[in-house]
């Protein structure tokens, strides 16, 4: 059955955290530098990616150099007005996912792509990520140009051929058919709701391995 987030209380999270934030965290990998790096063609470019539930993968993308917006939405469905209820039952095709907006003279696609593989989605779990299951929580990506694909593809071969992961990868590359924001009280989520019991749990965690495995290009 499609879920909808997890929500946990926070007494309770805070006592998860302690115990399991860490370690969450520690489960991040650090991916290897992607081969393939086409050189931008302006100072502003835009990526989409699902992995999950948008409020952790919004959180992190918000928090790399570079990047100068993050936006919560819909991608990947066939609804051209889809809402957060329709899609949490799953029957729209949609995903949860963030358009990010960024400098390429800062950060290119790849370096988002690294990012993107080691702290933001699991890409060996079909259709769910933590506590979220459903087609709407699976990860994603959705290129916006020719060269984007290009090294979408040529990543998740070359993640597959040295065997970073102790799984197949199951992420997939769409077609983008439109991206739609979400309801405005799903923008910044994180940031407005720093310990909310779910984002304590499940997201934190994220943003801390981004800052450990990448402090380089974290910014707070």
């Amino acid at each position: 059955m499609a879920a909808r987030h997890f929500l946990i209380p926070l007494a309770l999270a805070a006592g998860l955290a302690s115990l399991t934030g860490p370690a969450l965290a520690e489960r991040a990998v650090l991916a290897p530098i992607p081969a393939l790096s086409i050189a931008p063609s302006s100072n502003r470019e835009v990526a989409i990616f699902a992995g999950g539930c948008f409020w952790g993968v919004e959180g992190v993308f918000e928090h790399v150099r570079g990047v100068t917006s993050a936006v919560s939405g819909y991608a990947g469905g066939k609804s051209a007005r889809p809402t957060y209820d329709a899609v949490s039952g799953g029957s729209t095709g949609h995903a949860e996912a963030v358009r990010v907006t960024y400098d390429p003279r800062v950060v290119r696609y790849s370096d988002l792509l690294r990012i993107y593989f080691s702290v933001v989605a699991d890409p060996t779990t079909l259709n769910y990520q933590g506590p979220d299951h459903g087609t709407q929580y699976r990860t994603a990506l959705f290129p916006t140009s020719a060269a984007q694909e290009k090294q979408a593809r040529a990543y998740i071969a070359q993640l597959s051929r040295q065997r970073v992961f102790d799984r197949p990868i199951v992420t997939r590359i769409e077609s983008l058919r439109g991206f739609i924001p979400a309801e405005s009280y799903h923008q910044d989520y994180m940031r407005k709701h720093p310990n909310a019991g779910y984002i304590v749990a499940n997201d934190r965690p994220k943003v801390a391995a981004l800052k450990r495995l990448f402090p380089k290009s974290y910014h707070g």
